[in-house]
């Protein structure tokens, strides 16, 4: 690669921006929707401490090794693999296609929050059935996907202004003003009647776990996924990302601040939502439901709900847009490094592709659910063919070829550029040589088996 092209492709100007952007990456719908209920419903206390426990074991040495990949190469994730070992490009193109499909269904969520917003900031109402009225919004053939296109487009409009101009300028402002909507979003959601319900069912351990292996193992492999999708893992962010580090960054210390913001805004999502959901008498929900169903219910019974349910879908907005805008990053890098596309080409295409292929994923839940493809309609055959088979597969065979491959010495000497102290090292071969590829074995596994 010319030193011409290399400088062309940008680069995070501060360690600070890097992580902003790459904790904006982490922190997703995931967190809002997912982490509160599994970790209540599944140990409480007990779980947050096996989730930490498996951001620590799992989560480090992975984001570690994609970032070391990343910033050795200088190139998109399939340039990445197949500068080190040309057969191994095949990785690389699994997080690339990941990425791609993720990002076609994902922004039709993003675009559903769009309207919600919208909604709020209208002076609109979600009428007396929530439930009702989100399964009818989702259902029409033309609204949910012209929210969907305005959600890529803006995306698509943060990606084409480059990587310190664009992602990092963007990051810088996105993730601040999420935490503080978080922050006031939580301060009313523990002040409300009853609230300590909601944090008993997210803090509380559950001892009963521990009746019987079954349901302990259950909640394990639970607490491992979580960290595995929580943190992006397998979908070729870090890489990219990692590829516009300056070779001065100290990248244990990025890997830490960005694996315990992830963990932090996980947390507060849960302490933000719970009490509220349990002041107000709902059942906490896992999935969409949660956000689109059961909170504009609870906002509708609050004393100034209509004010915290516009902050919390900002929030909601900001944390889609920042996984959203990595997403697609990792998609244009590829062909603006493979192909020499100019940023604006390359963006401007994949995004109207990701956008129409999105419609069709939107058309699914109404007109078009009749098509079915193993029983799913195509949104949630998307969902399946990433969470479940792509993003596993990828992070396997990223362990196998930075502990086997590439090596855990050369990983290391990119560590430690510039006298940077890798303390870790034992712990990070041991678990990407071994320990690593079994547990996302076992998540693979249990992913494809019948619930």
């Amino acid at each position: 690669m010319s030193k011409f092209h290399k400088k062309s492709r940008g680069q995070f100007t501060s360690s600070i921006g890097f992580i902003l952007a790459a904790a904006g990456s982490a922190i997703g719908l995931g967190n809002l929707w997912k982490f509160p209920y599994i970790a209540g419903n599944s140990g409480g206390g007990f779980f947050i401490v096996f989730y930490i426990l498996f951001a620590a074991m799992l989560g480090v040495p992975i984001v570690l090794a994609e970032m070391s990949i990343g910033r050795n190469t200088e190139l998109n994730a399939i340039g990445a693999f197949r500068s080190i070992n040309q057969k191994w490009a095949f990785v690389g193109a699994m997080d690339v296609l990941c990425s791609f499909v993720i990002l076609s269904y994902y922004s039709v969520v993003g675009g559903w929050v769009l309207k919600y917003i919208f909604v709020y900031l209208t002076g609109g109402n979600f009428g007396e059935n929530t439930a009702a009225y989100f399964g009818d919004f989702v259902a029409k053939p033309l609204e949910p996907a012209i929210w969907h296109l305005l959600f890529m487009a803006f995306c698509a409009i943060v990606v084409i202004d480059g990587v310190a101009k664009g992602i990092e300028a963007a990051s810088k402002r996105m993730l601040p003003v999420l935490f503080l909507l978080l922050i006031v979003v939580v301060i009313r959601s523990v002040t409300l009647p009853n609230a300590i319900e909601g944090l008993q069912f997210l803090f509380v351990p559950k001892f009963e776990i521990f009746r019987s292996a079954k349901e302990l193992s259950n909640v394990l492999v639970l607490a491992m996924g979580q960290v595995f999708f929580s943190l992006s893992l397998g979908m070729g962010i870090t890489i990219t990302y990692g590829s516009y580090l300056q070779k001065n960054s100290n990248m244990p210390k990025n890997t830490y601040l960005v694996i315990g913001l992830d963990t932090l805004m996980a947390t507060l999502a849960g302490v933000a939502i719970l009490p509220a959901v349990f002041s107000f008498g709902f059942e906490p929900a896992a999935g969409p439901g949660l956000i689109f169903v059961t909170l504009p219910a609870v906002f509708e019974s609050m004393s100034m709900g209509r004010i915290f349910g516009l902050l919390f879908f900002l929030l909601v907005f900001f944390a889609a847009a920042t996984s959203a805008i990595a997403l697609l990053e990792v998609v244009a890098s590829y062909f603006i490094d493979q192909f020499h596309w100019k940023r604006r080409n390359a963006t401007v295409i994949l995004s109207l592709i990701m956008g129409a292929i999105g419609v069709f994923a939107s058309l699914s839940m109404g007109v078009l659910s009749e098509y079915t493809i193993g029983g799913m309609n195509l949104f949630d055959a998307m969902g399946f063919l990433t969470d479940k088979i792509l993003m596993p597969a990828a992070a396997f065979c990223t362990c196998i070829f930075v502990g086997h491959i590439w090596g855990i010495r050369n990983a290391t000497e990119e560590i430690e550029q510039c006298g940077v102290k890798f303390r870790i090292e034992k712990f990070f071969g041991v678990m990407l040589k071994y320990i690593a590829p079994v547990l996302i074995l076992i998540i693979f596994v249990m992913g494809l088996l019948p619930a």
